[in-house]
């Protein structure tokens, strides 16, 4: 059963409304414990929501009629209504209600590193708003109370959305999505910032400069405060013609191969280059762009072919197939981080038994899906086989990785020291302490302590 809570309450079964009968309130108290879902909500806080802090002396028991309406309307959908203590509940199940889907939605693009995939994941998510919550059944001040929170997960979603959409160039788009929304949230600095830039990079200096103008005007008569200094210095960019302002920026020590950005290669082994798709670049909230490489399965199919471990006939194929069959492509892209966190471990921590038996499962399915063919060389080449379907490139990464894991080279494996690396690299000098990057470590050292 579905629940559609974003816009007018919608019930359907099958494709097919239902409780269309019911009344305003019941609907209404069947969505407050929607959005609760999994959990209980009292009895008081439901007459305080129903009847807006001001209930008769029969709310009780009028709560309690409506309880037994909604039960035996919803019983033959399989959608139960408990009793908890001195409250109610609807519990978890395999009804769909659009509050959480969304709510995941925008988490999930929120942890995405490929642009193009948290634009996805966005669109997706605001593609269940279908106008106010609850816009039959609820008035504004329930709303409020309500929905809060969702309504600025929304608004930080369409900002989130619109940065990663400025990232990818498509600026012209952030103009018209954006546009019916920065009149009514001028104290939303990222949104108008997000627009400003659109506006600039489309040509638009005179617009963008304007907009920056009026949203001060508001602040200041509204709130009584100037704008923040984030969005005072993108103006003052924008009065000098900052040219830096004119494009995205690309990530740090990153190469461009076809459509992707893929990072230097550093360390003379496929295994530690996939483990250097990701590795230090600073820490959590402070990660510099490109930290995380492996943005999008297009990203990892591209780099596979980058490093010989598939032939580039394979990559066109498989980033094709990737586009018919997308969850699949994520499953791989999943299994493919995972695998190299575990032999990142597995290569800076030897004594780790169980990264170490987790590597060695993937090595031998590569095994199992490997084929030996005639190169054009006339050698004789271990390749995965196209049977492995869109996990090919991890497969052909796992076999790299085993062939190293089985050379005594891997003992002369290091580890970048400095905090804002950690890239792998071999050191069979012994004599090595930073990785090949020139620019790696902290600014401070001397140039010759540096690889």
């Amino acid at each position: 059963m579905e629940f559609q809570l974003l816009g007018p309450f919608a019930a359907r079964h099958e494709g097919r409304q239902v409780l269309v009968g019911s009344r305003r309130q019941e609907r209404c108290l069947l969505s407050v414990l929607l959005l609760h879902a999994g959990r209980a909500v009292t009895t008081e806080r439901l007459i305080d929501l129903l009847w807006n802090g001001d209930g008769p002396a029969s709310a009780r028991g009028t709560l309690h009629t409506y309880i037994g309406r909604l039960r035996a309307a919803l019983k033959p959908y399989g959608v139960p209504v408990e009793t908890r203590h001195d409250g109610y509940a609807v519990e978890q199940g395999p009804h769909a209600i659009d509050a959480q889907e969304f709510t995941v939605l925008v988490r999930q693009a929120a942890d995405a590193g490929d642009p193009a995939e948290r634009v996805r994941l966005y669109d997706q998510a605001l593609g269940l708003w279908r106008g106010p919550l609850l816009a039959d059944v609820a008035d504004d001040r329930l709303r409020t109370r309500l929905g809060g929170s969702l309504d600025e997960l929304r608004l930080s979603a369409v900002e989130s959305r619109a940065e990663a959409q400025l990232i990818m160039g498509l600026h012209d788009r952030v103009v018209a999505d954006l546009t019916p929304l920065v009149e009514k949230h001028p104290a939303r600095e990222r949104l108008v910032a997000a627009q400003m830039t659109a506006l600039y990079r489309g040509g638009r200096q005179a617009d963008a400069l304007t907009l920056y103008r009026g949203t001060r005007k508001a602040l200041v008569t509204e709130f009584g405060i100037e704008p923040g200094a984030e969005l005072q210095t993108l103006h003052d960019r924008m009065v000098r013609g900052d040219h830096r302002l004119d494009r995205p920026p690309g990530p740090v020590y990153a190469v461009r191969v076809d459509d992707q950005w893929l990072p230097w290669s550093t360390s003379g082994h496929p295994a530690l280059e996939f483990c250097n798709t990701y590795a230090g670049w600073g820490r959590g909230e402070d990660r510099l762009p490109g930290s995380e490489w492996l943005r999008g399965y297009a990203t990892l199919a591209v780099w596979a072919g980058h490093m010989d471990l598939i032939e580039e006939r394979s990559v066109t194929r498989l980033r094709e197939q990737a586009l018919r069959q997308p969850d699949e492509a994520a499953a791989a892209l999943t299994e493919a981080r995972r695998f190299r966190t575990n032999l990142y471990t597995c290569l800076t921590g030897p004594e780790d038994a169980r990264a170490f038996k987790v590597v060695a499962g993937t090595v031998e399915d590569a095994a199992r899906h490997s084929v030996f063919t005639r190169g054009e060389d006339g050698l004789g080449h271990w390749h995965p086989a196209p049977s492995a379907g869109l996990r090919l490139p991890l497969l052909a990464v796992a076999r790299s990785a085993g062939e190293l894991l089985a050379d005594p080279r891997h003992f002369t494996v290091r580890s970048c020291p400095s905090e804002d690396c950690g890239w792998l690299f071999l050191d069979a000098s012994g004599r090595r302490r930073w990785c090949s990057l020139a620019t790696c470590g902290d600014a401070r050292l001397p140039t010759d302590r540096r690889g």
